[in-house]
């Protein structure tokens, strides 16, 4: 039997954890939680069923027990731990260190029925040979207080989600969800919608004066002492642009003023969970949940062996503090010392405080375990994208312990009066910035991959002028601008300001943004997050009947609670009953209140020029669609009458949709003719865009052609092409005689994805590396039967 078991999350933390531990140490993986409240898929013992409060797992009526179940998925695991154990064995819990982790440990203790058995919880912010080492030898208690905050917010999701989403299905849509954070930042991402939806572009004109000898440009900055800013005082049309143009042709220009000031920049805190994803998103693109899969390979060493790196390369990415472990410090000095001179090292250390309210100081900022390990030593041992995250986390630690950047900001100021007419002075200015010492911005600079590059784009030289220098007019240019919309939020935005207005914590910012994509309130489109109508619909309901959980401060006083709980200073029972009690009252008088009628079905877009019917827009099962015609409820159900309908596309919603793009729409299916061959072509749209039906055929129509406006003879060609690729499909590259397990010929075939291995009904994936022209009848046959054998994917429920 094992001497000591330490019990992990994950198989690649175990892998990590056993090299530096003997034999007498057994590393095991949970797989994430083991317990949980029950949901559809669990089994259920007989005493379970008959609990009353069984499909809710929490029992309201006595404190709000919760009721655990080992997870369907995790009973395996929890027999393959038992086997570990007797009477001797102790167990070493070396779960995450967050609320989340000491849950996860809580919960194998209970469900492994640990309690009267020698317990040893330890905590590591790095997985390295000297942190686990030290955790060894330091071990503590299971902390219950951080175990009581997890469970208060499992027990406040459910209730909330348990109890709210029904009410949705009954008066709004079957199969709606509603949640404590998801449906507040469904709100956040519903607003600014709004407000791009509603905004009036202002125009307004900007005035640049060109000068020669010295070359210089300069923008039209004051008019009589009044600074343009383009919003309460502006230029505001054409007319006044050429007036000021003209006027302003033949004065003279002088220089009336030179302003230069030194000052400093300094290099951002290092990393937390929400500046990682913020930055991974703007500099490499990567998407918040990528950027937490990858910072959790990093953290957990799952890569091929490194020189000089015995663990993983990071500490622990789920974190809100600042803080930097003193070795750390001393670490990023040295390494600046010697990469970059001690002109750029700091006398004593740089400290950020945290902002965050309920940050644990204890806890450390994302850093690299090593910082004697660079970006370059790992690069040939790491996938291109651990390599490109793990470059920013090691620059961004050496920066921020980097002398401040030494910047000379100079603005010049020119004087022109207009000498016809009414005199004014208009002013024009020119900025300029000149980096005196870089810094830290050697080797770092936000929002950039190439720190040498963005030194560069930083400086704007000017031209050396003096005081009342009258300067060689060249010309002046007007430009007609407009004012811009709100920006749309990307995942990085959205985290951002989740994190300002207090909702959520580092481990729950991914997943919320994953949710409320996955459940259809929120499209990516080209990085930007945009609401779907059933967002519109949804969050204009909760917030009009449920406006206390959809206030941004409630959802944040929320997370203070749990805090508090997290750091004893709270229970969590009289917490969730306080909140309880109200919700519940809200949610039993508005099931009686509210009529499912109370929502806009439909509204008159106008009437189809060409039939005189009615144009709508309707809210469905699937989505808005517009309509040709309005119909009554009992006319609909005759199955002869066809109503021309058609989908909304991505980027239109039901409240702002016009006549104009429901007709359109309309517009589709639409004939364009027929093939040589006799077959009708018509121009269809489906789920993933425009296609081409010809004849039994779909061709996809390539995005270089108008569905709404493309000819035949423009598509002639594709059909062609499509046709003779799909013949080419049919035709099998070889034939390898028959299969005598199956009975059936064996063909390799070239398949949308490439070459493949068929006997009708087994298909096999020929590799890329491999000509399908060498494969003979014996290994075709045995890559079938081993096709067969295989174990059907399933897709497993992630804790």
């Amino acid at each position: 039997m094992t001497k000591n078991l330490v019990i992990v999350e994950s198989p690649a933390k175990a892998k990590t954890i056993q090299k530096f531990l003997g034999k007498d140490y057994t590393i095991k993986a949970s797989m994430g939680h083991v317990r949980d409240l029950p949901d559809k898929k669990d089994t259920l013992t007989a005493t379970q069923k008959k609990l009353s409060y069984v499909k809710l797992g929490i029992d309201v009526e006595h404190d709000f027990k919760p009721l655990y179940v080992i997870k369907s998925d995790k009973k395996k695991v929890i027999s393959e731990l038992k086997k570990e154990l007797d009477d001797d064995t102790v167990v070493w819990i070396a779960t995450d260190e967050d609320r989340e982790g000491e849950a996860i440990g809580w919960h194998l203790v209970q469900a492994l029925k640990l309690t009267n058995k020698p317990i040893k919880r330890i905590v590591f912010h790095e997985i390295t040979k000297t942190a686990i080492t030290n955790a060894l030898e330091n071990p503590r208690e299971i902390n219950k207080a951080l175990v009581d905050a997890q469970q208060a917010r499992r027990v406040l999701d459910r209730l909330v989600g348990f109890e709210l989403s029904p009410l949705l299905w009954k008066k709004v849509r079957y199969g709606l969800s509603a949640g404590r954070v998801q449906s507040v930042a469904v709100r956040l991402v519903v607003e600014r919608e709004r407000l791009i939806q509603n905004f009036d572009p202002e125009e307004f004109w900007k005035i640049k004066a060109h000068f020669t000898d010295p070359t210089l440009e300069a923008d039209l900055v004051k008019i009589e002492g009044k600074k343009i800013d383009n919003k309460q005082f502006k230029i505001e049309n054409g007319e006044q642009a050429t007036a000021i143009v003209e006027a302003l042709k033949k004065t003279t220009y002088r220089v009336s003023n030179i302003e230069k000031k030194e000052v400093k920049s300094h290099p951002a805190a290092p990393f937390i969970t929400s500046t990682l994803q913020q930055e991974a998103s703007g500099k490499l693109g990567f998407s918040v949940k990528q950027t937490m899969m990858i910072a959790q390979q990093l953290y957990e060493g799952n890569f091929k062996k490194i020189p000089q790196v015995d663990g993983g390369l990071i500490t622990y990415m789920r974190t809100d503090s600042v803080n930097l472990a003193d070795v750390a410090l001393q670490a990023a000095r040295e390494v600046v010392i010697e990469e970059y001179g001690p002109g750029f090292a700091l006398d004593a250390p740089r400290k950020y405080k945290t902002k965050s309210k309920g940050a644990q100081e204890a806890h450390e900022a994302i850093r690299p375990t090593n910082l004697n390990v660079r970006p370059i030593d790992v690069k040939a041992y790491l996938d291109p994208k651990l390599y490109k995250l793990y470059n920013i986390i090691w620059q961004r630690t050496i920066a921020c312990q980097m002398k401040e950047a030494l910047l000379e900001n100079t603005v010049i100021e020119i004087d022109a009066k207009t000498v016809n007419g009414e005199e004014k002075t208009y002013t024009f200015g020119a900025e300029g910035k000149v980096i005196k010492f870089p810094g830290y911005m050697k080797v770092y600079s936000e929002g950039t991959d190439d720190p040498e590059g963005a030194l560069a784009s930083k400086e704007c030289i000017l031209p050396d002028v003096h005081k009342n220098q009258q300067l060689h007019f060249k010309e002046l240019t007007s430009e007609q601008c407009f004012t811009k919309p709100p920006a749309r939020f990307t995942e990085a935005s959205l985290v951002k300001k989740l994190e300002s207005e207090g909702i959520g914590r580092p481990s729950t910012y991914a997943p919320t943004i994953s949710t409320i994509q996955s459940r259809g309130y929120i499209e990516k489109i080209e990085k930007k997050l945009h609401a779907t109508d059933l967002a519109l619909v949804v969050t204009d309901f909760l917030v009009k009947h449920f406006q206390d959980i959809m206030e941004y401060k409630f959802t944040a006083k929320v997370e203070e609670d749990l805090d508090k709980i997290a750091d004893g200073e709270d229970q969590w029972v009289p917490m969730i009953k306080k909140f309880y009690t109200e919700f519940h009252g809200e949610i039993e008088k508005k099931a009686d209140e509210v009529k499912k009628g109370d929502i806009e079905k439909e509204r008159l877009l106008g009437e189809d020029p060409e039939t005189g019917k009615k144009v709508l827009v309707l809210r469905g099962r699937f989505g808005p669609f517009v309509q040709l015609g309005q119909f009554t409820a009992e006319e609909l159900k005759d199955k002869e009458l066809k109503p021309k309908r058609s989908s909304l596309l991505k980027n239109m919603l039901f409240e702002t949709i016009t006549l104009e793009e429901g007709l359109k729409l309309l517009a589709l299916p639409r004939e364009l003719g027929q093939t040589e061959e006799g077959d009708e072509v018509v121009v269809k749209r489906g789920p993933y865009g425009a296609y081409l039906k010809v004849g039994t055929v779909n061709v996809s129509l390539p995005d270089e052609f108008d569905p709404y406006l493309v000819t035949l003879e423009q598509v002639r060609q594709v059909i062609i092409d499509e046709k003779e690729k799909k013949k080419k499909q049919a035709e099998p590259l070889k034939e390898l005689g028959k299969d005598p397990n199956s009975k059936s010929p064996i063909l390799i075939k070239e398949g949308k994805f490439g070459p493949y291995l068929t006997d009708g009904t087994t298909n096999v994936s020929i590799k890329k590396n491999q000509d399908p022209q060498t494969i003979t009848h014996d290994e075709a046959v045995e890559l079938l039967e081993k096709k067969r054998k295989a174990p059907k994917r399933g897709w497993g429920r992630k804790s």
